[in-house]
């Protein structure tokens, strides 16, 4: 089953507002929009990537991408910071090489259970294509909006090779063709 983009800001809300409890889920689901890293870069960053030698939130992140083995460089917005600051201040940190998102068991979360908490979130408000994925496809569906359809900065930011490939990916093509049937009306 294909996954899909949070397309509205109500529902982006929505899955903020069911999630806040647990605020490591809330900055899972923070965090995975604001920055559009994949599942495994997102789990695999530690509590010394988000804070510097002071314990202050650092002001931008930079990662090895495992996928491609790019380095990636990617600011902290005031979202990612205010939820950073309410799960640190919540469970406090051990140390800087533990998992910034720790399973109960110890070690980070699994894609796994990130995937369970994310649909399981998603199917409460009635979001059903809901996944990891959905963090990095809502962030490209978001920017593309917000910055008046430029596809080449979303394709730039997700590092997609065809412009194509990436309207496909954040669900513009579908929605454009559906925008189309409805409007033309003969």
């Amino acid at each position: 089953m294909e996954v899909e983009p949070i397309k509205t800001m109500e529902e982006v809300a929505a899955m903020k507002a069911i999630l806040k409890y647990k605020k490591r889920d809330a900055l899972l689901f923070v965090m995975g929009i604001n920055t559009a890293l994949r599942i495994g870069d997102l789990l695999s960053l530690s509590i010394g990537d988000v804070l510097n030698d002071k314990g202050k939130i650092v002001a931008a992140v930079r990662l090895k991408e495992q996928k491609t083995g790019k380095e990636k460089r990617f600011p902290l917005n005031k979202s990612v910071q205010k939820a950073l600051s309410a799960y640190l201040k919540q469970c406090g940190s051990n140390g800087r090489k533990e998992p910034l998102f720790p399973s109960q068991k110890g070690g980070p979360l699994s894609r796994w259970q990130a995937w369970r908490i994310l649909r399981a979130a998603g199917k409460s408000i009635g979001l059903e294509n809901i996944g990891t994925h959905s963090l990095r496809k809502t962030f490209g569906y978001h920017v593309y909006k917000n910055n008046g359809g430029d596809i080449g900065l979303v394709q730039k930011l997700l590092n997609h090779s065809a412009s194509s490939c990436t309207l496909r990916y954040i669900g513009i093509d579908r929605e454009r063709m559906d925008k189309t049937y409805m409007d033309l009306n003969l």
